[in-house]
């Protein structure tokens, strides 16, 4: 006779529950639409971009701050008319305003990250060279001298 009961008493592995399972999801559903950030600017210009023979992706997209150049979208022709104009986050603005747009840019990011800061022009393809060189100008006088510029790749 065994002290320790043999062979004969062999016991199951208990079934997984499944009713937590819907706890972990809705979690996860939860967590990822905190977290995800989705546009952070209203496009109200319409911006076709001009196509290019060669296209560098951008490394790091949070340093990039955008300004974007081209004709309002219908909702706003009414009010600022169709010539070209230049949007900044969420609103219309004048050459005159890129400098403090610039300013508030590198005042947002750490110290290490300000002299990695990319401005991206984002201009429609029909838009006058003269508002571009403008804004190129005014770049340059406040010290932001790593430009992009948007584009497609040529088809």
């Amino acid at each position: 006779m065994s002290k320790f009961g043999g062979s004969n008493n062999k016991k199951e592995v208990p079934a997984l529950s499944s009713g937590s399972l819907s706890d972990i999801v809705f979690m996860l559903l939860f967590f990822f639409m905190v977290t995800t950030q989705l546009r952070e600017t209203e496009n109200k210009v319409i911006v076709k971009m001009p196509q290019a023979s060669e296209v560098v992706k951008l490394e790091r997209k949070d340093l990039s701050s955008y300004i974007n150049i081209g004709t309002p979208t219908r909702t706003y022709q009414a009010q600022y008319g169709t010539d070209a104009r230049i949007q900044l986050n969420d609103s219309f603005k004048t050459v005159n305003d890129i400098r403090d747009f610039i300013a508030a840019e590198r005042e947002s990011m750490s110290e290490a990250d300000r002299g990695l800061m990319t401005t991206v022009i984002r201009a429609d393809e029909d838009t006058r060279m003269g508002i571009i060189t403008d804004v190129k100008q005014e770049l340059r006088r406040c010290s932001a001298l790593k430009i992009f510029y948007m584009a497609r790749k040529a088809e």
